[in-house]
């Protein structure tokens, strides 16, 4: 009778070293990229206010061209993953070699378009006329790196689906430093304005792609697997991501609905929901760290064919999920009157964040919840699913948010609705993975 909770207390272990392991520097990568960006920022800030806000606009746009592809980590991560749980490590670099000969081919379309419509582009996002010739610099140049952040996110994918969340997190520091040093020496040392910036940029976005291309391919020859393109395997991956291309765009959309939705409350609504928004996205990398977990320890126990295997973890990571979030929610109350005036002076738009604030803190487990089960259905491959469960949940948040500003509530209220959308994920995601249907085994679903 005794040997049954042994088991349990020694799989829950193994559950747990797993998820730290994997968890922990996917944690650390996340959170070094969008360094890059505020090492760009800081130097670019002294150059004057036009350069910055022509930054602050080029780097908007590259942000939303290069967030929309995020697919090619997560379904390269799905895919990797089986393969590595099947034992076929040449089969599992083979997939990953498609994903990454797609991100190359859609990066090369993605600057194909954005190089000649760059002017075009920044006026159409409202530029004005002292920042445009900075922002179509600055765009012009760092589309040149856009391949390279389509490369280094499927190549994450395939080290992620290896179980390998170590060598991103040290790429991406090394990206980091090198950012910063390059940025430095070409804005001021050569002194090549916004451009040295967009071109320090583009030169160490290029060196991470070269190290994720050497460890791959160094990979690729010892496990004997082709490095040539496959036009079957090239457009398997592309379909793959389609699904998750919706989701993504789906929750795009709703995030963009939200700050519109701001904007219509008054000037410190929206600066205090850009704030909390901040917040928000700061406390996603800790609840996505656990959801990159998610994804390749589902994998690869699917690609075993330990279904059981796969439903274990999946809980063990949900009771992760949210302790984390309680965790991050008592941090997020307690912290309140410290954080504010880090951002603002400006006692409306204190006033205006701190209920919504209390909001956000009391929906972590929630956004820990949905993280994590977002993690174990993409591992699994289930993207089709997570397309129409993000563009249901993008159907009931839009009217309840757009009624916001004729109901009332301020941004209390409008954050309570992203709370809604949080819960509408949150049942979605649950019935699926209390189904069952999200587990099917194999080296391919």
């Amino acid at each position: 009778m005794t040997q049954a909770p042994a088991r349990h207390r020694t799989g829950r272990r193994q559950h747990d070293r797993e998820i730290v392991s994997l968890a922990v520097p996917a944690f650390g990568s996340l959170v070094a990229e969008p360094l890059f960006l505020m090492a760009d920022t800081a130097i670019v800030g002294h150059l004057g206010t036009a350069q910055l806000a022509g930054l602050g606009v080029a780097s908007a746009l590259l942000m939303t061209a290069v967030s929309v592809f995020v697919f090619l980590a997560y379904a390269t991560t799905a895919a990797v993953a089986r393969r590595v749980g099947a034992g076929d490590l040449q089969a599992a670099i083979r997939q990953g070699m498609d994903g990454i000969w797609l991100a190359l081919l859609l990066g090369a379309a993605v600057v194909a378009v954005v190089i000649p419509t760059a002017s075009g582009v920044v006026d159409l996002f409202g530029a004005s006329d002292a920042a445009a010739p900075y922002a179509t610099t600055y765009l012009r140049i760092s589309a040149l790196g856009i391949p390279a952040m389509l490369v280094v996110l499927a190549a994450t994918g395939v080290l992620r689906g290896l179980q390998d969340t170590k060598t991103p997190l040290y790429v991406a520091l090394a990206g980091f430093v090198a950012n910063g040093a390059l940025n430095a020496g070409l804005v001021y040392g050569a002194d090549l304005g916004i451009a040295g910036s967009a071109w320090g940029t583009v030169i160490a976005q290029w060196g991470m792609a070269v190290v994720y291309l050497v460890v791959v391919v160094r990979g690729a020859r010892k496990h004997g697997a082709s490095l040539r393109p496959d036009g079957a395997g090239i457009r398997a991956s592309a379909q793959a991501g389609v699904p998750l291309l919706v989701r993504t765009l789906s929750l795009r959309a709703i995030l963009m609905i939200a700050t519109a939705v701001a904007a219509r409350l008054g000037d410190a609504d929206i600066a205090a929901h850009q704030i909390i928004l901040s917040l928000w996205s700061l406390l996603a990398f800790a609840l996505d760290a656990i959801a990159i977990a998610g994804q390749a320890i589902i994998g690869r126990y699917l690609g075993a064919g330990d279904a059981q295997g796969a439903r274990e973890a999946c809980r063990r990571m949900v009771e992760w999920g949210i302790a984390v979030g309680v965790v991050l929610g008592i941090l997020v109350v307690i912290a309140r009157p410290a954080f504010l005036p880090l951002f603002t002076s400006d006692s409306a738009v204190k006033d205006a964040a701190l209920p919504a604030l209390l909001i956000v803190a009391l929906s972590q487990p929630i956004s820990g919840i949905v993280f994590v089960l977002d993690g174990v259905l993409m591992g699994a491959g289930d993207g089709p699913y997570l397309a129409w469960a993000m563009l249901l949940t993008l159907a009931v948040f839009t009217p309840v948010a757009l009624l916001v500003p004729v109901l009332g509530g301020g941004l209390t209220a409008l954050w309570a609705t992203m709370t809604l959308m949080m819960t509408v994920r949150m049942v979605t995601l649950w019935l699926r993975t209390r189904s069952g249907r999200w587990i099917v085994t194999g080296a391919t679903r």
